[in-house]
């Protein structure tokens, strides 16, 4: 199950763990707009309840999930994912509120996609089998999605970026 092409570039991995393809300090991703995804792991065994501001609580068993947003302000997509791998930073987007609770994993990067590529690519992993959106409208505040939160159950495809 590949992600939608979008372009030169398209799906490229970044990472800090052991066995991915990218395992340099984030000041080497690319400054460029664009889409990304971040692979995050909630450790277990149990659920934990999350609190997402206006979004209020949700209970997230432990497990893989996606978070899918874009980046096109100032500094791109550096900016953005090394925002999102810090620990300490004030909680502001919906995401923020997960990744105090969990580990990302994985980036993957489409440098150059349209800020609209976001909505595409959660709703092309919302197909997968078994994915679901845990917590209903998270991460998509500024489009009509149902969410750009997706629960990965067994984590990414082998085929994934």
């Amino acid at each position: 199950m590949d992600l939608p092409d979008t372009g030169p570039g398209a799906a490229r991995h970044a990472a800090g763990g052991a066995g991915d393809e990218w395992s340099g300090p984030a000041i080497s991703l690319p400054a460029a707009p664009g889409c990304y995804v971040l692979i995050l792991h909630v450790p277990g065994p149990h659920s934990r309840m999350l609190a997402v501001g206006r979004l209020g609580s949700w209970p997230l068993p432990p497990g893989t999930y996606a978070y899918c947003g874009s980046a096109h302000g100032p500094g791109g997509l550096r900016a953005r994912v090394s925002r999102h791998l810090r620990r300490e930073k004030r909680l502001h987007w919906h995401v923020d509120y997960l990744a105090a609770a969990a580990e990302v994993v994985a980036v993957w990067l489409w440098p150059g996609a349209p800020r609209a590529q976001e909505c595409a690519i959660a709703g092309h992993l919302a197909r997968w089998p078994g994915v679901y959106r845990p917590v209903p409208r998270f991460g998509s505040s500024d489009c009509r999605c149902p969410g750009h939160l997706l629960a990965l159950p067994g984590g990414p495809s082998p085929e994934s970026p």
